[in-house]
């Protein structure tokens, strides 16, 4: 059976907020450094950073009917995440359907296939996260399913859940742990202000973390020059 689901849970448009200001990095450690979708998946633009709820689709490789059906259920803020059922790096999305998809106000895409018309895209100013960037045309014949839990560069995505995406790749959060990772990544961006700062009035990275001791202990010794 295949399925189009209307309706999902959403995360507080604070949670977003606060995991969009923090980014990949930040909420990967505060999430216990899970949800970490594999490098494969790349940023197709610089400078974007997103977090919004997913509206999960999974198709068949190298057809993308169920994408443009998918746009239909799509809210304000959301990350449309795609899916295929056996690897694939057609390009399953362009211009079109980044169109369809900002009339809607969707934040963004996360695609576990290629795209194309990437300079459009970019002009666009809509960011997309994929697998590849390939001009293979594809088709619109085959069913699939909106809005099911999906599996997409090694993590289960389902509805709802939190999509954080900037230039350092993309990390997915459960739906039911997003303030709790919101208020925990926003703690240590304040700790890495204060840190930087530190740094950037000179203090060494050895002295600021305590590593001296560590270095002793491993028999890592400090010489001016090395033994005859």
């Amino acid at each position: 059976m295949y399925y189009i689901v209307r309706h999902i849970d959403r995360a507080s448009p604070s949670a977003l907020t606060a995991l969009a200001r923090a980014g990949v990095a930040l909420t990967h450690q505060a999430a216990g450094r899970t949800g970490l979708l594999s490098h494969e998946i790349q940023p197709r633009q610089n400078g974007h950073a997103i977090a919004g709820s997913a509206v999960t689709v999974l198709c068949e490789p190298g057809d993308n009917l169920i994408v443009h059906a998918a746009v239909d259920v799509c809210s304000p803020g959301d990350v449309l995440v795609v899916a295929t059922t056996s690897p694939s790096t057609d390009g399953m999305f362009g211009d079109l359907l980044a169109t369809a998809l900002q009339v809607r106000g969707v934040a963004g895409l996360v695609l576990n296939a290629g795209v194309h018309d990437l300079a459009r895209l970019r002009r666009m100013h809509f960011p997309v996260w994929s697998r590849a960037v390939h001009a293979q045309a594809t088709g619109r014949t085959s069913p699939g399913s909106v809005n099911v839990p999906v599996v997409i560069a090694g993590q289960l995505v389902n509805p709802g859940d939190v999509v954080v995406a900037d230039d350092d790749g993309v990390v997915v959060v459960p739906a039911r742990y997003a303030y709790q990772v919101a208020e925990a990544a926003l703690e240590q961006q304040a700790v890495q202000e204060s840190k930087r700062a530190a740094l950037a009035a000179g203090t060494l990275g050895v002295d600021l973390f305590n590593l001296r001791p560590l270095l002793a202990d491993l028999g890592v010794q400090y010489v001016d020059r090395l033994p005859e």
